[in-house]
């Protein structure tokens, strides 16, 4: 199967080209641009109990990592300064691996059920203060660091992504059984040695158990 290869004559590489296909931002959608943390957005990050962090590399090569916990898991420290928790992973660290060459993040709160998000942009240290990390602690165990977010920028974003989606629609929900499993994806994708009949279902109920144990 050959690669796809784009045509010049149908890519847009100018700010000038972009404006012209879309025309400009309206009024309201620059203006809703903030700088610190007023009572709704406040609200919002206290609702959240997810969020997706997007960070670069020193050469600009991007990634994208969700983040989890209760709801009010990110810790508000100031009217433009967040803080949140890191948890157990998988180590390879590339969020963080990303901040201490490139500060710049940006963030995207969800609210189960919430259609609309808050946006946030700005500047991340990874700090180790155990006043800012005893606070995050869950089932009495403190994260190893934070990350301190200084927002530069900040804003609601409208429905219509979701919307398109029917993310929260139960009748739009898909069997996970349907695709391969987590353990059997990974097998696949890194050419393991084949495994033995009902050797897949000992490794998904052995992740199910690694789950319960390192969540924290």
């Amino acid at each position: 199967m050959t690669g796809y290869s784009i045509d010049p004559a149908h890519l847009v590489e100018t700010e000038e080209d972009l404006r012209a296909l879309f025309g400009e931002a309206h009024g309201i959608a620059l203006k809703k641009s903030q700088t610190a943390l007023d009572r709704h957005a406040r609200e919002f990050i206290e609702r959240a109990p997810f969020l997706c962090l997007a960070t670069q590399n020193a050469t600009g090569d991007a990634d994208v990592s969700p983040r989890g916990d209760p709801p009010g898991f990110v810790r508000i420290l100031d009217d433009r300064t967040l803080a949140i928790p890191d948890r157990p992973g998988n180590n390879r660290l590339d969020s963080l691996s990303n901040i201490v060459a490139n500060p710049s993040v940006g963030l995207l709160f969800i609210v189960p059920g919430f259609d609309d998000t808050l946006r946030v942009n700005g500047r991340a240290r990874l700090v180790t203060d155990p006043e800012i990390l005893a606070p995050m602690a869950v089932n009495g165990r403190v994260p190893k660091l934070a990350i301190v977010v200084e927002i530069t920028e900040l804003f609601m974003h409208c429905a219509k992504a979701f919307r398109r989606s029917n993310l929260w629609d139960p009748d739009q929900f898909q069997d996970r059984r349907s695709m391969a499993s987590l353990p059997r994806i990974i097998h696949d994708q890194t050419s393991a040695p084949p495994k033995e009949e009902g050797e897949f279902e000992r490794m998904d109920q052995d992740l199910e158990a690694e789950y319960r144990r390192t969540l924290y």
